[in-house]
């Protein structure tokens, strides 16, 4: 994906990108989450990875997987097993850059779908980005060392929410 200006994009966001063109043409409910929301409601830091989440509930995932997989190249054996006892889907484009494809179907998730909102990351190119909220919420529950300096930064750059986005 290059601009019409011919501004080079980030590999990530090319690959968000393209992930969520497939994910809207199939009319799936789903968010960025992870990193790509911490470069939208955080202090900006390198994240080598996309992550979101897909609202697949319980019971119905192996479409979900068999679609992404025919899309995407697998990054462990036996992928569909891995995804159904981990409720994650490991997989990486065509350049490589790892995806990792949460299968939603807690209240919370749903709810933070609901709640997520289309976000310039980039001049012209929108993501489906979960809110700096639930960004929070997420980033606590994982609980390691980074994700704390995250949910810090994601409220002092907020100021509690009110100078992101449309939460002003």
């Amino acid at each position: 994906m290059v601009p019409e200006d011919g501004r080079k994009i980030n590999e990530l966001i090319v690959a968000a990108a393209e992930l969520q063109e497939l994910l809207e043409s199939r009319d799936w409910q789903f968010c960025f989450i992870g990193g790509l929301a911490v470069q939208a409601w955080s202090e900006p830091r390198y994240t080598r990875d996309v992550d979101l989440t897909l609202l697949t509930g319980f019971g119905g995932e192996e479409e979900f997987i068999d679609v992404l997989l025919a899309n995407y190249e697998a990054r462990v054996d036996d992928p569909k097993t891995f995804a159904l006892t981990n409720r994650v889907l490991l997989i990486r484009d065509q350049r490589g850059i790892g995806i990792d494809v949460a299968l939603g179907a807690l209240p919370f998730e749903e709810s933070a779908v609901q709640r997520s909102s289309e976000v310039e990351v980039y001049p012209e190119v929108m993501l489906r980005l979960c809110s700096p909220e639930d960004l929070v919420m997420m980033k606590a529950f994982a609980g390691r060392e980074q994700d704390w300096m995250d949910v810090r930064m994601t409220i002092v750059r907020c100021g509690q929410f009110a100078a992101c986005g449309r939460y002003g």
